[in-house]
């Protein structure tokens, strides 16, 4: 017997309507191909996401949202009216990129393949929203549920989920918005419920330096940094919840033959389990302190000892959506009516801050397929069938979540 998600979303699927928004799809295939190109032609890096963010409005602008705008952060956000009067449904993509400015993001294309950094992540999704849009207008489709789109800043490393955070704590909607969904990559089959909680620190390790020889016996920050390191990958964590450690990037000291007054190393922690974050988040600040005072006991502190400056530069909560909630058993019904597999994943996205405060939230894909993620071979395929179909299962899944009138 079908459940009433599948039973929902076959009645979607069915409707004359949905049919027309899928002719629109298909039709300005080649519109879709183009926004694709000319937004990854824009860099984007994190914190440096504006000139993209007005080009994405200006295209947004005549696609019949209302209340179109820049918000505070730097998030583009636009309403597409319900007619019910009900809860308002989030639907978004995030604008920025991996990739530091100067980066070459001109699109190379091959057969149906385009390859650009960042043409993926996320870019494809910011423009397979307005493509929807664009299916809904001219199919006329009304939903009971205000549907908020937002292109929103800062989702990627240092950025922080800034530009989601904002919109849930400081935003205009931050009390309106009753489920999430965050577009992000092409791949349909991977249904993100579960957020992938984050701590990020920078261990400046700081002694009194001095002549590699002639001051020999000193203390010396870069022991102290490389015991910290080495204490922290013998670690043990669990595998179930998978929690994760790293030592990430480095740098410090100024000539080979010269003890360093200063270095540094960059740290992730992770988890999929608010408890294990937070307990492997201790041990390793425990860790730091165990390294700094091992050095100051082994070596002469007469210059002054090993100090630390510690500084947490990303801090991104754990979370989850129960796979039993509507809005995944939605998603995953009209993922499956269109022919695709799905399975259940945690990850780190946008839909992390939602779901750790209790709102529903998951993470789906844009459509088509793709590979090669934050590194400059980046790739999509956008061979019109397996990216058309994947687009149809998530316009099939926005309009279950909010209700078609």
């Amino acid at each position: 017997m079908a459940s009433h998600a599948e039973t929902t979303v076959r009645q979607i699927m069915g409707s004359e309507a949905f049919q027309r928004a899928v002719a629109t799809l298909t039709a300005e295939h080649d519109r879709t191909v183009a926004d694709i190109i000319a937004l990854t032609e824009t860099e984007a890096p994190s914190f440096q996401e504006d000139t993209r963010a007005k080009i994405w409005m200006e295209m947004a602008r005549a696609h019949g949202l209302s209340d179109l705008e820049m918000d505070a952060e730097g998030n583009i956000t636009g309403i597409r009216r319900g007619i019910g009067n009900g809860p308002m449904i989030c639907v978004a993509a995030h604008l920025d990129t991996v990739f530091p400015a100067g980066t070459n993001v001109k699109v190379r294309r091959e057969g149906t393949k385009l390859f650009a950094p960042g043409v993926g992540d996320d870019t494809r999704s910011l423009a397979v929203i307005l493509a929807w849009l664009r299916a809904m207008e001219a199919a006329r489709i009304d939903t009971r549920a205000d549907i908020l789109f937002v292109a929103d800043v800062g989702e990627e490393g240092r950025g922080d989920l800034r530009g989601t955070r904002h919109l849930f704590q400081n935003g205009r909607y931050k009390d309106r918005i009753s489920q999430f969904i965050t577009v992000d990559s092409p791949d349909m089959d991977r249904l993100v419920t579960g957020g992938v909680g984050s701590k990020r620190y920078r261990v400046t390790f700081k002694g009194p330096g001095g002549h590699s020889y002639g001051a020999f016996g000193l203390v010396n920050p870069m022991f102290a940094m490389a015991d910290a390191v080495s204490r922290l990958g013998r670690v043990p964590v669990p595998a179930s919840p998978k929690t994760t450690y790293s030592a990430s990037v480095t740098g410090g000291g100024t000539s080979i033959n010269a003890i360093p007054d200063s270095v540094w190393t960059d740290f992730d922690l992770r988890s999929e389990s608010i408890s294990e974050l937070d307990a492997l988040e201790q041990r390793f600040l425990e860790i730091v302190e165990a390294a700094v005072a091992a050095e100051n006991g082994m070596r002469s502190t007469r210059e002054g000892p090993i100090t630390t400056d510690i500084v947490k530069i990303g801090d991104r909560p754990a979370g989850h959506t129960s796979e039993s909630h509507e809005l995944v058993q939605f998603a995953k019904a009209a993922i499956e009516a269109h022919g695709l597999a799905t399975r259940y994943e945690y990850s780190s996205t946008d839909a992390n801050i939602p779901m750790s405060m209790g709102i529903p939230a998951i993470k789906i894909g844009s459509g088509g397929t793709g590979g090669r993620q934050h590194s400059l071979e980046e790739w999509i395929d956008v061979e019109p069938e397996n990216s058309l179909r994947g687009m149809a299962a998530g316009l099939a899944t926005i309009l279950a979540v909010a209700g078609v009138a």
